[in-house]
């Protein structure tokens, strides 16, 4: 069955202790090494090609952002939620409100939904469950979370930063099953990988990929994509970071600063995994897998076997999102609120759009012939094309 730039880092025990890191490249996730006046600046950009007809359709308003929130598509509704617990549902195409409302909470990750229910992780580590703007009910979990729940089947699945997966009944919140595995001293606080392929529900737990019965937490695979090296805890770092590609049964990830990877995920079968330098997740189809590097370069490799297709080191040091397919081109926002629009090709500029001169966060996301980003001072903007 189908069911549906700041990265700090947290330590993990008996509770989670923020710990400082600051961004040395815009948005990128690194250790801060240099003073703010030695940082690399961002190369001036060319003219904008305007070679893609893509103009503004619509904006609107949501609570301040956070690098937990990310907006999420069912068909042609686009939900996204705000740090102050606001939350709103809306319809692509025109621009306006299905519903809205708050849950009067300070939320650290969501929406995850169906198209039904949606869910949201409080500060407190609380999921919260609405039902088309209704809350259903509230249920702690054993850990922060910075990863959106996953709504999939009636379940309302979550990645708690412990590295624990629970599986709630989405009706009622029941804890249906919760699974643990050990994971390292140190996790990033921003989103990592849940996602449903078939009948399995594929995560992200430290270098690794897994592979779990949705019904009951048991493990039926698992693949590595990155092994931890180094002398101390932030040298072993290799989070699998959010979001996954995925194309048909093959799924595409990031591991901190350390690799990118394909794993076949109905056998569970590592394809390739290929170092590369980055901090946010991937897009991709069936030829290329699309990612944005810490240094700002933008790169394609082939779904096959690995090897770059093409690199664009023309935006560098811009901090840059995750990547979102956008017909023949790739869609990226960045740290001033500008989105990049490049060829799938070969990494061209094709388009340049504005939005409020805040970051983007998160990646953009299409729904239905709507490209939309939110920035980081809650502008929600839908952006369409011939």
């Amino acid at each position: 069955m189908n069911f549906k730039k700041n990265r700090p880092l947290a330590s993990v025990g008996t509770g989670f202790v923020a710990i400082v890191l600051v961004a040395t490249l815009g948005g990128c996730s690194t250790l801060n090494i240099f003073s703010s006046n030695d940082k690399p600046k961002s190369p001036a950009l060319p003219a904008n090609p305007a070679q893609v007809a893509v103009a503004q359709a619509w904006t609107a308003r949501i609570g301040p952002q956070a690098p937990g929130l990310q907006a999420r598509v069912d068909g042609s509704t686009v939900t996204v939620a705000g740090t102050d617990g606001s939350i709103a549902a809306i319809d692509a195409p025109s621009g306006r409100d299905l519903w809205r409302t708050t849950v009067k909470a300070t939320l650290a990750a969501g929406p995850g939904t169906d198209g039904k229910l949606t869910a949201v992780a409080t500060q407190i580590g609380e999921i919260v469950v609405l039902d088309g703007g209704r809350e259903l009910w509230r249920e702690k979990v054993s850990a922060q979370v910075y990863t959106p729940p996953l709504v999939a089947g009636n379940r309302v699945f979550v990645l708690a930063a412990d590295r624990s997966v629970s599986a709630f009944d989405g009706q009622s919140g029941r804890l249906l099953w919760r699974q643990q595995r050990a994971g390292e001293p140190l996790v990033l606080k921003q989103p990592g990988v849940i996602l449903a392929v078939g009948d399995t529900l594929v995560v992200g737990q430290s270098g690794r990929l897994a592979g779990l019965n949705p019904n009951s937490g048991a493990l039926r695979w698992e693949a590595p994509i990155a092994t931890p090296r180094g002398i101390n805890d932030i040298e072993r770092l290799v989070d699998l970071v959010g979001r996954a590609a995925r194309n048909g049964s093959t799924v595409c990830v990031r591991a901190f600063q350390t690799a990118v990877g394909c794993v076949d995920a109905e056998r569970g079968g590592l394809l390739w995994s290929k170092p590369a330098n980055g901090a946010e997740g991937l897009d991709g189809d069936g030829s290329l897998v699309f990612g944005t590097e810490a240094d700002g370069k933008v790169v394609a490799w082939r779904v096959g076997d690995g090897e770059r297709a093409w690199t664009n080191d023309k935006l560098l040091y811009r901090g840059l999102t995750a990547p979102q397919i956008l017909g023949r081109g790739i869609a990226i926002g960045d740290h001033t609120g500008l989105v990049h629009i490049l060829s799938r090709e070969d990494g061209a500029t094709l388009n340049r759009l504005n939005t409020d001169g805040s970051a983007i966060i998160g990646s953009p996301v299409r729904a239905g012939g709507t490209l939309v980003v939110v920035t980081s001072k809650g502008g929600v903007y839908g952006f369409r094309g011939d």
